[in-house]
């Protein structure tokens, strides 16, 4: 080798890999050196060879190799000691050439240490000892992403640092991202957002969002408002005192007509309910069929819409004495959000989400699907829905929600 020469030439001009004889060879090398820490004691295989293959090979072991030979394999020791003896340098010089050996052990350990790095801060995390929480990083560990976490070098401290925070107090989507990570557009996009998301869906035992309402459905569902507004809620018949919302509440309340209120609408001034009681439904349908059935005449109705979002909350806060009569439909998600609302609310109560509500109607419907939750407002419900199998929407029951709403209004 000449001074002119780059190790891994060949003929003082032509790379090795660049030529037809050497080219797999120096392929099926690489592979091998980068599996196992850079070994010399393996062999490597070409199957199919050319004839300058098998040239190369017959330079490099000095025995002959028939032309119908189907596979020809060498020792990777006897390519290193033919390159070091023909051109002067090993055989991990010429494959630096073209590009830097990884040495995937070592990479495979570092790795695992990070991973177990990344492991011990999530286990400090706040929400630790909950079941969603193991569940969310099982899922981060089976599918891989705990490692593309570590090679692609995001701060998982981070994700850390947001779910510490939550639940948040009905707060701003960018006050909340400055607080705790002092960038207001932190949650806006990226994978720190995405790994979040994965996590509020296990705590909230619901699917991934697939678009901007189902995403905005979880943020709310962890205190945290996106934009205040798209978070709405369905009113009928809410007469209430306090700025402009109030007078229109109260307006629609005397015409029975169905209002959709903002969260930012509720924020422009204090807000009282003037009622004692107020009923909570899930779906649209329920509400509408009080709208036309009874008009002004039907008791104050909330609809939820499925998760509560931020603007219900607000308005019921504005009721704090009133009795909360509060119903899903009978699946999985609506008993836990019955669950919930009863532990947030000490005034809320079930309505119609009993046993003796369900089972008359469980014998056809959908299958219930879903983890199975507790029903501690009425044990024998649970039971009853896991004997069923069978979801009951509102709409099922509607008859009885109708007759119950008639006879609260005309109290």
């Amino acid at each position: 080798m000449t001074g002119q020469e780059r190790p891994g030439d060949h003929g003082g001009s032509t790379n090795l890999a660049e030529q037809p004889g050497w080219r797999r060879l120096l392929t099926a090398a690489r592979r091998s050196l980068e599996r196992t820490g850079g070994r010399l004691d393996a062999t490597v295989t070409l199957a199919a060879p050319t004839d300058d293959e098998r040239l190369v090979i017959i330079g490099i072991t000095g025995t002959h190799r028939s032309a119908t030979a189907s596979r020809l394999s060498v020792r990777l020791a006897e390519v290193d000691e033919y390159l070091r003896a023909a051109h002067g340098v090993g055989l991990a010089d010429v494959l630096t050439v073209t590009a830097p050996l990884r040495n995937r052990p070592a990479d495979l350990k570092r790795e695992a240490v990070a991973r177990d790095a990344v492991l011990a801060l999530a286990n400090d995390g706040r929400h630790a000892t909950a079941a969603w929480y193991t569940e969310w990083l099982d899922g981060l560990r089976r599918d891989g992403t705990l490692t593309r976490v570590v090679r692609t070098g995001l701060p998982f401290q981070d994700v850390i640092r947001v779910l510490d925070a939550l639940p948040a107090a009905d707060e701003p989507m960018p006050v909340f991202a400055d607080r705790v990570l002092d960038d207001t557009k932190a949650l806006t996009e990226g994978p720190l957002r995405g790994l979040v998301l994965r996590a509020l869906a296990a705590w909230q035992q619901t699917a991934l969002p697939v678009d901007g309402e189902q995403e905005r459905t979880l943020w709310e569902s962890v205190g945290l408002v996106p934009d205040d507004l798209a978070s709405q809620v369905l009113v009928l018949n809410m007469p209430a005192t306090g700025g402009l919302l109030g007078r229109w509440l109260t307006e629609a309340a005397q015409a029975g007509v169905p209002m959709r209120v903002t969260l930012h609408q509720l924020r422009l001034a204090p807000l009282t309910m003037t009622g004692d009681e107020v009923h909570v439904c899930e779906n649209p349908a329920v509400l509408r069929a009080a709208a036309v059935a009874l008009g002004a005449q039907a008791p104050p109705l909330i609809c939820t819409e499925g998760v509560p979002s931020v603007a219900v909350h607000t308005l019921l806060r504005a009721a704090p004495r009133a009795v909360i009569r509060w119903r899903n439909d009978f699946d999985w998600t609506g008993v836990r959000l019955t669950a919930a609302a009863l532990q947030r609310y000490p005034n809320a109560v079930p309505w119609r989400m009993t046993a003796v509500d369900y089972l008359p109607a469980a014998g056809t419907g959908t299958a219930l699907l879903g983890t199975p939750v507790g029903t501690p407002w009425d044990e024998s419900l649970g039971e009853s829905m896991r004997r069923a199998g069978r979801a009951v929407m509102e709409e099922r029951v509607l008859d009885q929600l109708l007759a119950d709403l008639r006879a609260a209004g005309a109290r």
